[in-house]
């Protein structure tokens, strides 16, 4: 009896040990793997700003060549609920370890061809055109690449830190943001203007190829997560996943869209616009603009996490609204520090803005995931995240270069912002908070 007993422990503590060992490897391939997806997408966004407009657009105008170069960034926007409704009906049928795996692939390789693309100069309407597609190609990857990610380390770990695990996928826009702007600093700093308009922008995009051999030897090594394997043993699997959720959590679908309306759209005026603004408004480096979102990026790798915990510790509506209202007060004051403002000024609105930003989007993660069953939840979840895309952040630099033109004052885009933060709030109202809830199968979601 004693050594049955023995046996059994033993047997208990390897399951436990094989367990804590693949919630580690599901949160850092959860982590890693957004990182080299957003590390390809924020070095479009910055070169977007910096580079793309004289080299596919000469001819153009200041002002005409950025909205055409801030166009071809929104088609990524508009692919990603594309991405979402492909990858979210393969993710929830034949799970998220596979899928996760194209979706690093088809983002690692558009990316790198972007480094090979010859400008227009050399190969004429061509080079915008290609632009264009391995734009849509970079959105339908990162749209499926975000709720598979989240849902490998959520959906493995303790549940009662869904929030925390689910910020490692969140993780990885930081950390992305870091190595593909930190790339684009060091070189501009070290390059002549000239050398790295014409070639040294390039060198980021061709390591792809290095970080996706690096992504896919990780997320090869991990298992498939229980709360999917336990649908696909209960048989409840939908033979047509996205458009379940559509039917049946179109509520929660649209209301996870407008929660991230104050996230996602001054989100990207943070990071992309700010560069093209700030450049023309003071005439100040690049390099200053690219090391102050630098600071910021590296500051939420800390703060993403922290506010995760938070909203596992006091929900998730709680610390998320706060953080909306935070982003609505900053509005005014951004960019009348971004206009009138010296260096140091400036340097600390770009880092505020990043705090107020990492208070959303860290407890978002849980926050949308948690608003659909397992066997819809790939597809769901995804379609929620990436609706805003199309609505809030692809048009968002785009919309701020013309207000700005119209208006000739910046604070059409504190305006702009505002009116994001009363879309979240409102949905915010609405949208039901599951933080302490059981999100298996078998429990109950509203219809």
């Amino acid at each position: 009896m004693v050594l049955g007993r023995n046996e059994a422990n033993k047997v208990i503590d390897k399951q436990a040990t094989e367990q804590r060992t693949q919630v580690r490897r599901a949160a850092v391939a959860s982590a890693i793997g957004t990182t080299i997806e957003w590390y390809d997408f924020f070095l479009y966004n910055t070169a977007a700003a910096l580079i793309f407009p004289q080299l596919f657009f000469p001819a153009s105008s200041t002002y005409a060549g950025a909205m055409q170069s801030f166009a071809t960034y929104a088609v990524g926007f508009a692919a990603r609920p594309v991405g979402a409704a492909i990858f979210g009906y393969w993710g929830d049928r034949i799970g998220r370890k596979v899928t996760l795996v194209i979706t690093l692939l088809f983002m690692g390789i558009a990316s790198a061809l972007v480094g090979l693309l010859p400008g227009a100069g050399t190969i004429g309407i061509a080079a915008p055109l290609i632009l264009v597609a391995l734009r849509l190609v970079q959105g339908i990857a990162i749209g499926g690449e975000w709720s598979g990610s989240v849902l490998l380390a959520m959906e493995w770990g303790d549940q009662r830190k869904r929030g925390l695990l689910g910020s490692f996928a969140q993780i990885g826009v930081p950390f992305g943001l870091v190595l593909g702007t930190g790339g684009m600093t060091l070189l501009s700093f070290l390059l002549s203007d000239s050398a790295f308009n014409s070639w040294g922008w390039r060198i980021p995009f061709l390591l792809s190829f290095v970080l996706v051999g690096i992504g896919l030897v990780i997320r090869l090594r991990i298992l498939e997560t229980p709360m999917f394997a336990e649908a696909v043993a209960k048989q409840q699997i939908s033979r047509n996943p996205v458009g379940d959720a559509i039917k049946h959590h179109w509520r929660e679908i649209l209301l996870s869209a407008g929660l991230r309306f104050s996230e996602q759209m001054p989100f990207y005026l943070f990071t992309s616009y700010v560069l093209v603004y700030v450049v023309a408004e003071h005439h100040y480096s690049k390099t200053f603009v690219l090391n102050a979102v630098l600071v910021a990026s590296a500051l939420e790798l800390f703060l993403i996490p922290f506010f995760s915990q938070l909203s596992d510790r006091y929900g998730r509506k709680t610390i998320y609204l706060t953080g909306a209202v935070l982003t609505g007060v900053l509005a005014f004051p951004y960019f009348a520090i971004l206009q009138d403002g010296g260096q140091v000024a400036i340097f600390l609105i770009i880092i505020a803005s990043m705090v107020v930003h990492a208070m959303q989007y860290g407890p978002q993660a849980a926050f949308i995931g948690e608003s659909f069953p397992t066997h819809l939840r790939y597809g769901g979840a995804g379609l929620g995240y990436q609706l805003a895309s199309v609505f809030a952040g692809g048009p968002a630099p785009l919309l701020a270069t013309w207000l700005l033109h119209v208006t000739g004052t910046p604070f059409s885009i504190s305006a702009y912002i505002v009116l994001s933060v009363i879309v979240t709030v409102l949905c915010g109202a609405f949208i039901v908070e599951r933080s302490r809830s059981d999100i298996s199968d078998h429990a109950t979601y509203a219809r």
